[in-house]
Order: C-alpha cells, then sequence, then structure tokens
C-alpha cells in the first residue's frame, strides 16, 4: 500500500504547464478581465487537467483583503429579490468578488445567525435588505466589527451605513393621485409587514395624499399581511367584508397585488371592472397576469447595480461619507385599474 499523501496542485504547477506567469495565472483565477480570452481558456484548460483547486482563505490571508462579498435578502422567491440579485451579481463579478448568499425568510433571529457566519468568515462587506423586526440595536455588532455595509432597499432608522432604494414615498403618492383623478373616494391599502421601512414609508405618503384630496383616512381600509399572494388573498378577502366596499386598492407590492386579484375573481369579481388594483415594484409577472397590473416601478435591477457600486467604494475607501441613493419611481398605467365609476 503506498501511504505517501499526493501533493496537493498548486498555482505555480499551473502557470508552468500554461506557459504563463505566476502573477498571470492568478490575475485568471480572481476574475481579472485584462487578460485576454485565449490566455484565460488555455490556463483554465490546464487547471482543470491537473485538478487545481483555488485555496480562496489562503489567498484572502496572503492579501489582508476578502474578495467575498456577503448579501442577506429576505426571500428569493419574490422576483423582485431575484432582479435585485442580477443587478448585484452582474456588478460585484466584474470587480472579481465572489457572493455567499443567505435569506432570512423576514426572520430576526435568521438574519442574527447569518451576519455571525459572514462575520466570522471574514467578509469584505456586506449588501443587507434588514428583516422587518431589525432596529438600532441590530447595527451595533456591524458597527464595531468596522465592516463595510450597504443597506438595500430597506433601511433601519437612525443607521449611518449606506443606502440605496426607490422613493417610497414619491410612488406612493403617484398611485393615489392618480386613482383620486379617477375619481376614486375609498381607497384600500393592502399588504405589507408594518414594521418594515418601505411599508411605513408608502402607507405615510397613501395617508398624507388622501388628506390632500380632501378625503378622509379610514383605519379599516388598511389591512396588513405578509408580502405575498396569500398574504395578498387574505387581506382582499378581508377587505371585501366591509360594509361599504372600497372601489380601489393599492397594494404593497406586486406579488400582493396578484394574491388579491386572484381572491376577487375566486369569488367572481373582475379586477379592473369591479375593483380597480394597483401593485408596487413593476416585477415581469406584472405585464403578463391578466389583468395586466398597473403599478409603479421600483427598478430592482438599477438598486441591485447602485448598490454593489456603493459597496465597491466602501470597501475601497472605508472613511469616505454616508451615501444614500434614491431612485425616482415610475407609475405605468395597465388594464388592471381602469374601473368604470
Amino acid at each position: 500500500m503506498n501511504s505517501k499523501k499526493k501533493r496537493r496542485v498548486t498555482l505555480q504547477d499551473v502557470a508552468k504547464a500554461a506557459g504563463v506567469s505566476r502573477a498571470t495565472a492568478s490575475l485568471i483565477v480572481r476574475g481579472s478581465p485584462k487578460i485576454s480570452a485565449a490566455t484565460r481558456e488555455k490556463v483554465l484548460g490546464k487547471m482543470n487537467e491537473l485538478g487545481y483547486v483555488y485555496d480562496r482563505v489562503a489567498a484572502n490571508l496572503r492579501s489582508k483583503q476578502s474578495t467575498t462579498v456577503g448579501l442577506l435578502i429576505t426571500e428569493i422567491a419574490n422576483p423582485f429579490f431575484s432582479e435585485l440579485l442580477d443587478g448585484i451579481t452582474a456588478e460585484l463579478e466584474k470587480e472579481g468578488y465572489t457572493i455567499i448568499l443567505g435569506t432570512t425568510s423576514d426572520s430576526y433571529d435568521k438574519q442574527e445567525r447569518l451576519l455571525a457566519t459572514m462575520l466570522e468568515n471574514r467578509v469584505a462587506g456586506i449588501l443587507w435588505t434588514p428583516v422587518s423586526a431589525s432596529t438600532a440595536e441590530t447595527t451595533k455588532q456591524l458597527i464595531h466589527s468596522q465592516l463595510p455595509v450597504v443597506q438595500v432597499g430597506r433601511e433601519i432608522t437612525g443607521s449611518t451605513f449606506d443606502y440605496v432604494g426607490i422613493d417610497n414615498r414619491a410612488g406612493a403618492e403617484l398611485v393615489i393621485s392618480y386613482l383620486v383623478k379617477e375619481g376614486h373616494r375609498r381607497i384600500a391599502y393592502l399588504g405589507g409587514p408594518s414594521a418594515a421601512s418601505p411599508w411605513r414609508e408608502r402607507i405615510s405618503s397613501y395617508k398624507q395624499a388622501l388628506l390632500q384630496a380632501g378625503l378622509d383616512v379610514d383605519p379599516s381600509l388598511i389591512v396588513e399581511s405578509v408580502a405575498t399572494r396569500e398574504g395578498g388573498r387574505m387581506a382582499m378577502a378581508e377587505i371585501l367584508t366591509r360594509e361599504s366596499r372600497p372601489t380601489a386598492a393599492f397594494c404593497f407590492n406586486d406579488i400582493v397585488a396578484i394574491g388579491a386579484m386572484q381572491e376577487l375573481k375566486g369569488r367572481g369579481l373582475t379586477p379592473g371592472v369591479d375593483m380597480a388594483i394597483v401593485g408596487f415594484d413593476n416585477v415581469q409577472e406584472a405585464s403578463i397576469f391578466t389583468p395586466r397590473l398597473t403599478t409603479v416601478s421600483s427598478f430592482p435591477r438599477m438598486i441591485g447595480t447602485e448598490a454593489a457600486k456603493l459597496l465597491h467604494q466602501r470597501i475601497d475607501d472605508f472613511a469616505r461619507p454616508a451615501e444614500r441613493i434614491i431612485l425616482e419611481p415610475e407609475l405605468h398605467i395597465r388594464e388592471s385599474s381602469q374601473v368604470r365609476l
């Protein structure tokens, strides 16, 4: 029996076999765009042939700088987060970063465990959509760690981290102004977790826009729910029990809106005829559902791109002033809101 331990294939072995310098081989494993496609293909072929495995942890220790970034989002099933992830991934990969993805399911305990894991793995920075229950206390460990952090889509009140998101107040104002002009006087607000910053900003603007239009704010027309299709169905089912039914519903997001429309259909009612429905985010499904959904574009891919750029800048210059990037929303009017009053 041969007890001799097999020697680990090194990057120097790969470079020698491919006829390039070790520095060139190193640039290739780190994803640098500076190397020609032909050289990259040749070196990667030799890596595969020799069975080379890049030891990223060792490389980080040598350079004293990690090339791994942590990404924490609340869920992946919502198309908003899928598009957000596309924007983040495309931008960070250009800069040679590897992403560790964690989904919190909007659970505070799960968020704490995932944040601790990312800190233990010495990530270079974190892109973070805080869970609804997050408070200023949540940020203390991150502040103490001196780790670059960018909040994405949601932010914790009073935090000093960078932030990228949509102007939720402006988006809600667009919706209510449009519905009021269409003649609606009883407008419901459906779905979403009230502890999340986007919910608070949208409901605040919803109320303000109603008052500016000379309309009363009826608390019975505000129904909170989880931000899912089922949450939308449940919220719509509840609103339909009201003695004086609303003629329109502004939903927390498109997924809630689609669930609300499914509930209407299940009761023999027609969205866009019996009740106007408006969503938020303009995910791909909004334009293909029947009826097509009137909604506000929140540009999740662009948010992801800008957040990734901001994190890269923060990693390069940790002392730079905190920055907030707020994108302007757009209202897309489709069949779901074409109620004739």
